[in-house]
């Protein structure tokens, strides 16, 4: 069962108009449970949730195919923040786990709206496309812990400038591929 073109563009239509509270819910929550030890810049978790976000609002979309491999390099890329900003390991799929309770109500009357079959198949598509974005979140905390023993001899270190400075590089190419998408379908 496949989500229609109508349907997926309602669903899209609703996620972009709310997602200014979509970013602002997320990131508050976020930024709530780690504000006693921050390790990275709470201006860079926002703009990496409101990556997310924008690219969310596309797969919901006609950009779905085309912003699969950013939405997926994004969420590895979230997931690589994840451990650099010292979480445990369970801690990066509950933070993506918010997001899809934050889905859930924002959604919620827009879905229940739609005819049950069109409902149903918006509603796992969603499902699908968050849990493979959990899962290359995953990946990339993964990745970035073994990286991080390998090169630090099993000592981890704290975040510091380059850190930083290639948690901006790889938002600002997911934003540009972004840019580039939504351009193209123009």
């Amino acid at each position: 069962m496949r989500p229609s073109q109508p349907s997926l563009a309602v669903v899209s239509r609703a996620l972009a108009a709310a997602r200014d509270d979509l970013v602002r819910q997320w990131t508050r929550w976020t930024l709530e449970r780690v504000a006693a030890h921050p390790t990275v810049r709470a201006q860079t978790v926002q703009r990496q949730i409101t990556l997310l976000v924008d690219i969310l609002i596309e797969m919901a979309g006609p950009l779905r195919r085309k912003a699969l491999e950013l939405w997926l390099l994004a969420c590895e890329g979230y997931g690589r923040t994840a451990a650099e900003r010292g979480l445990a390991a369970g801690e990066v799929v509950e933070e993506l786990q918010h997001l899809r309770e934050l889905l859930i109500r924002h959604l919620s009357e827009v879905i229940a709206a739609m005819p049950a079959r069109a409902s149903m198949a918006s509603v796992l598509r969603l499902n699908r496309v968050l849990d493979k974005g959990i899962a290359h979140a995953v990946v990339g905390y993964t990745d970035t812990l073994v990286e991080t023993l390998f090169n630090q001899r099993g000592v981890p270190v704290g975040v510091v400038g380059p850190v930083e400075d290639d948690i901006a590089q790889r938002l600002e190419h997911g934003e540009a591929e972004l840019a580039r998408l939504r351009q193209e379908s123009r």
